[in-house]
């Protein structure tokens, strides 16, 4: 049961200069896997491409459940999301923030009261439910958009560099929150790191990205 992706052969450019030459992978439901790489290696455009938010060159991007190939609309793009390394807040509360995504899909006012009290109770930030969303740390803020995203319990759960440029502190309290997540196994969860050790901390299966493509490690 739930979303498997395959990617199948998918190249990108640009400006002439190959990203990804031919990449390949089938991604099975309820998985962790963690993709690492040094900067420039790709992994960030494949994470562009496989959330649905660029198309590739050539190739294919297969999101299937119960074997079906599944449209490529807003329905399949509400139960994948990208958290990308860079937040960005709206001018409110952090339970406005938080809350934003339910409200867009017409959730009820008591279920979203308790989802996201939930959900700012797991990464720490519950205290702060009634605080301007600008007004946080960079690590707060960072926990603020893994809020933002489980809070709508993706199927497919892509993080681009979790813990960049974080303290100690603030990285440990992200891995937590993501190894928690792989309990039940609910959600397909892909981690983009540049961390070996953060790979090993976090996935089951862990893939590089080299000359375009994915292997495994």
């Amino acid at each position: 049961m739930g979303l498997s992706l395959e990617v199948a052969g998918i190249t990108k450019s640009y400006n002439g200069q190959s990203v990804l030459r031919g990449c390949s992978w089938l991604f099975h439901p309820g998985r962790t896997y963690a993709l690492e790489g040094p900067n420039g290696s790709g992994k960030s455009t494949f994470l562009r491409l496989a959330a649905l938010l660029e198309p590739p060159d050539a190739g294919s991007v297969i999101y299937a459940e119960n074997g079906v190939a599944l449209p490529h609309d807003l329905h399949l793009r509400r139960r994948i999301t990208l958290l990308l390394p860079k937040i960005g807040v709206f001018n409110t509360t952090v339970f406005n923030n938080v809350a934003y995504g339910l409200k867009i899909r017409g959730r009820r006012s008591q279920e979203i009261e308790a989802r996201v009290q939930d959900v700012l109770a797991t990464v720490g930030l519950d205290h702060k439910s009634r605080q301007n969303a600008l007004d946080l740390s960079s690590g707060e803020t960072k926990r603020l958009g893994l809020a933002r995203a489980l809070v709508i319990e993706p199927e497919v759960f892509w993080l681009d560099e979790p813990t960049a440029n974080l303290d100690p502190q603030n990285t440990e309290i992200i891995e937590q929150i993501i190894l928690k997540m792989k309990v039940g196994g609910k959600s397909t969860i892909i981690v983009v790191t540049h961390d070996p050790a953060q790979a090993q901390r976090l996935g089951d299966h862990l893939l590089v990205m080299e000359n375009g493509q994915i292997v495994p490690r």
